[in-house]
């Protein structure tokens, strides 16, 4: 029996769908054709085509809306799986790698699918406890289909792992305004962090979860996918006394990059294991079973041999993922996320630096930008305080 205890969307390249034919290979959000009407500019992302940002708005405006006022986006990308039948949170638990445990029913958790040989990072997801029997999971676009897999592989006959990834939309609503929106359409607004309730806007039933990936309060609505153009009007109907304004993709790379949050595929990947990424606080080390348990053990024990961390640029540069670091003629490291701070006006970045460069908050190194030795400083994330926590 479980007991009571106590981070979307991710990224690829910025570059447009520029053909039909492009188009006709991805799949496409219920909301797609309320996006296009908005004058949204669509990107492939994980085999979908989302925008990435809007007309009249732009990544800095959505941006801004998120940290002085409420953004809604469309996260529907993200997959969906369901495991139930008896035993279903015990499975789960033994699986993933954050420990189940310590919440309760009604309550969500961060967690990872890490290889059990390496313990690199398979996706990182959100999974919801609705009961011993019943666990909901909210895996990356890409990876859906593999963490499916790898479930319904150790799964006992018991246990039925679904994948349900087009049956629903996602809207993430964020920003300190995001609680008065959601309290004006009577939805609820008062649960804590991480957890959820089911509700019902404009009759259609859906779940409202405390969660979100812009650091400022914020909340994720679950809708049946058939209904989600229902849904994200009655947003908007109520949304101009708040400011509301439709995000894309864009604005939710950066918002989530001033907090220092991973990105599965840049900042935690198969081989960037969670030790080295910092996420360990993510991982029921006490369990006595999950995937990549003893691999992470071990590297937990020896240290890892880069680590992730926080870089701010000292001048203009603004840092990219790929560009590698360095200390006089010696390379320490590689960006993995990087981009332009709207809330600071200047480059941050996270990135995997050698352990044994000994590296500490305030050192700088050098990052090559068109041929400019540019230097960044080191500096812990969240490089912003949001408004609210």
């Amino acid at each position: 029996m479980l007991t009571s205890g106590v981070a979307p969307g991710k990224l690829p390249p910025m570059t447009d769908v520029t053909s039909d034919a492009a188009a006709t290979r991805l799949r496409r959000s219920p909301l797609h054709e309320r996006h296009t009407a908005a004058g949204a500019k669509f990107a492939p992302f994980g085999g979908w085509e989302m925008p990435l940002e809007y007309a009249g708005g732009g990544v800095l405006k959505e941006h801004a809306a998120v940290r002085t006022a409420v953004g809604v986006f469309d996260v529907s990308h993200l997959g969906k799986a369901r495991v139930t039948g008896p035993g279903a949170a015990e499975f789960v638990n033994s699986c993933l790698s954050n420990d189940l445990r310590r919440i309760g029913p009604g309550r969500a958790q961060y967690t990872l699918c890490c290889d059990d040989a390496t313990g690199g990072v398979v996706d990182d997801i959100i999974a919801y406890l609705y009961a011993d029997d019943h666990v909901f999971l909210i895996p990356n676009a890409a990876n859906t289909a593999e963490v499916v897999r790898r479930l319904r592989a150790a799964a006992p006959e018991r246990i039925t792992v679904t994948d349900e990834h087009e049956a629903y939309a996602v809207l993430a609503v964020q920003g300190p305004r995001s609680g008065d929106l959601l309290a004006a359409l009577d939805l609820p607004t008062e649960h804590g962090y991480m957890s959820f309730d089911a509700a019902n806007l404009a009759a259609v039933e859906l779940t409202v979860c405390r969660t979100g990936y812009t650091g400022e309060l914020g909340y994720e609505l679950v809708v049946p996918a058939e209904h989600a153009v229902t849904v994200w009007d009655a947003l908007f109907a109520a949304g101009e006394a708040f400011e509301l304004r439709a995000c894309g993709l864009a604005a939710r790379d950066t918002l989530r990059t001033e907090m220092g949050y991973p990105l599965h595929g840049q900042d935690l990947s198969l081989d960037i294991t969670p030790v080295q990424a910092r996420s360990g606080w993510a991982v029921g080390w006490d369990k006595p079973a999950f995937w990549g348990r003893d691999a992470l053990l071990a590297e937990k024990a020896a240290g890892p041999r880069c680590t992730l961390r926080g870089l701010v640029a000292v001048d203009r540069a603004i840092p990219r993922p790929g560009m590698t670091l360095h200390v006089g003629d010696k390379q320490v490291g590689t960006v993995t996320s990087g981009t332009f701070s709207p809330t600071r006006k200047q480059g941050i970045a996270l990135a995997l630096l050698d352990t044994d460069a000994n590296l500490a908050e305030g050192d700088e190194v050098q990052v090559n930008i068109r041929g400019r030795q540019a230097p960044l400083r080191l500096q812990k994330p969240p490089f912003v305080t949001p408004s609210t926590h």
